[in-house]
């Protein structure tokens, strides 16, 4: 076994492609592939499942992936203390639900670490592919709820994928709406209230369960409904629409401005609002900063 090897498997991973993974590395895709196979043929395990669909990680290989990196972010402080080597770029990847406080902590993370060469990614996706991103490595965290509607499924399909959720708060349900909405004024609204507002959804694509949907109370039908993909398409028909939607009541001024205000929804749902991560893996050091700065960017 192989430093290089170490490296190829990381890659291949994180790139969730044999072919995408060798373009990075600058190699041949059959030779990635043989060495790959070597490495497993050596263990006895197996590292990548192969299907006609392309490759994912296996239990072993995700347990495989955690040391791995333990490893290589050993040998590169070596090489820095006694080759004077040039650190090679850090790698951390995170899948959330749309929140602000999570964009929030990855900002602070890149003004922290981000001093060096770093490659690292944020998707703002669909609740299913957050689930489907950390069980496959492609990401090291994801954020997403649980509440007493949703928790059966989402759990079930945690278990499944050998993944764990920690809490990082309990939140209360609010709706966000412009400053100018008529419901601004008002320190509670009710949801009959909204019936003659726009309703904001965040689309799901091929997985729009009412499990997976981010925003609470879903099962509701509503007079005026909108999906879209991104959150800030959604903060500007709240604006131009007078619309709402329903979710955590947490918001950044800092990135969404000022004309975006929470006001709590009268119902006896709680959110809980958390990061699900492997059990099999190790969490990289950019991972653990990161869960550090989502505590610290919910605290503020």
């Amino acid at each position: 076994m192989t430093l290089q090897q170490l490296k190829y498997v990381i890659e291949v991973a994180s790139r969730g492609s044999m072919n995408e993974a060798a373009k990075r590395l600058f190699i041949s895709q059959p030779s990635l592939s043989n060495a790959i196979r070597e490495l497993e043929k050596e263990l006895g395990i197996t590292i990548f499942e192969r299907t006609n669909k392309g490759i994912s990680l296996s239990l072993e290989g995700a347990e495989f992936l955690g040391y791995a990196r333990q490893v290589l972010e050993q040998a590169e402080l070596l090489e820095n203390r006694y080759l004077d080597a040039k650190p090679s770029p850090q790698h951390f990847s995170v899948s959330t639900q749309h929140y602000a406080f999570a964009v929030n902590a990855f900002v602070n993370l890149v003004r922290e670490y981000g001093h060096d060469e770093y490659e690292l990614a944020l998707r703002e996706t669909k609740t299913y592919e957050i689930i489907e991103d950390v069980k496959s490595l492609r990401s090291e965290i994801g954020i997403l709820y649980l509440n007493e509607f949703n928790a059966k499924v989402i759990n079930k399909l945690l278990q499944s994928a050998n993944l764990e959720f920690h809490s990082l708060f309990l939140a209360k349900p609010h709706i966000f709406i412009s400053i100018n909405n008529p419901l601004a004024k008002q320190s509670i609204v009710t949801v009959d209230q909204l019936q003659h507002y726009p309703y904001l959804s965040f689309e799901q694509g091929e997985y729009n369960s009412f499990h997976f949907s981010e925003e609470i109370l879903s099962t509701l039908s509503h007079q005026k409904s909108i999906r879209v993909n991104d959150r800030a398409t959604l903060f500007n028909l709240l604006i131009g629409l007078n619309g709402y939607t329903i979710s955590t009541g947490v918001l950044s001024a800092d990135l969404n401005g000022n004309e975006i205000i929470p006001v709590p929804l009268d119902c006896d749902e709680t959110i809980n609002v958390g990061w699900i991560s492997h059990k099999n893996a190790a969490l990289s050091k950019l991972a653990l900063a990161y869960v550090e700065a989502l505590q610290q960017a919910i605290a503020e």
